[in-house]
């Protein structure tokens, strides 16, 4: 494949500080990215972080959504909570409506929804899940653009719906032979370091394919690639990542642009 054809969003979930309590150095991040999902208060953020958030964006040209998950402020959002998908669906609308009240307050809507932790894997594995997320989206603005995982029902589902849909693979985290996400209490399955995370990276944009923990090749569309924010080299991961792909002739900028 032609790389100098190729073009890419780099993103990052932040605002997922809450209070007194800070995670990751979001203003360093939005220097770096194109899209950023924003946190809407029930695993992380509160209003102040919200229109923070929104603001630095708007300032910096980055385009946010709505980032929903479990209401888990303990666990930050990466535990499985056993709601009906029905309570999903009310779940992610309501946040959705709090990420497009705060981000119009700062002068900077929001443009799509990627939903976060155990919500967002259930999105990939559950379908009953991944529907509950789509009709919240439908339901609330079909106009929004759903950031969906590779490779999952999310993905399937939204596009049988009408749907915008933007497949995004990760470039911090590895990946099992069935496409999903190695769980992060076992060994290797964060991505520390910078190097290796923008030669896989382009390896993958590249290859239109994500790149397994046993080296496999599972392809796939790719419109935007994600660094989280929370990880200790989440900064210079990003930097790299881009930097590698502007090298490597892979055009970055926001899915919309």
């Amino acid at each position: 494949m032609n790389s100098a054809s190729l073009t890419v969003d780099l993103n990052s979930d932040m605002g997922e500080a809450f209070g007194a309590y800070r995670m990751g150095d979001d203003a360093a991040i939005l220097d770096i990215v194109t899209s950023a999902n924003v946190a809407c208060g029930f695993h992380g953020g509160d209003p102040e972080v919200m229109a923070e958030t929104f603001a630095l964006a708007k300032a910096r040209g980055v385009a946010v959504g709505a980032h929903p998950g479990f209401p888990d402020l303990w666990g930050f959002g990466r535990r499985n909570i056993p709601f009906s998908a029905g309570e999903i669906e009310r779940l992610v609308a309501y946040q959705i409506g709090a990420a497009q009240a705060l981000a119009t307050y700062a002068g900077h809507p929001i443009t799509h929804v990627k939903a976060h932790g155990a919500l967002g894997n259930l999105t990939q594995q559950d379908a009953d899940v991944a529907m509950a997320v789509n009709r919240a989206i439908r339901a609330v603005d079909p106009r929004l653009v759903c950031l969906t995982i590779a490779l999952g029902h999310q993905q399937r589902q939204a596009e049988e719906m009408g749907l915008t849909t933007v497949a995004e693979i990760f470039a911090d985290r590895a990946y099992t032979d069935e496409g999903f996400l190695v769980n992060r209490k076992i060994a290797g399955s964060v991505i520390h370091d910078a190097d290796v995370a923008a030669a896989r990276v382009l390896r993958m944009v590249r290859a239109g394919a994500i790149e397994t923990i046993t080296g496999k090749s599972l392809p796939t569309p790719i419109g935007s690639i994600c660094v989280h924010s929370d990880t200790p080299s989440s900064v210079a991961i990003a930097r790299r990542v881009r930097a590698g792909l502007e090298a490597g002739g892979v055009t970055v900028r926001n899915f919309l642009a």
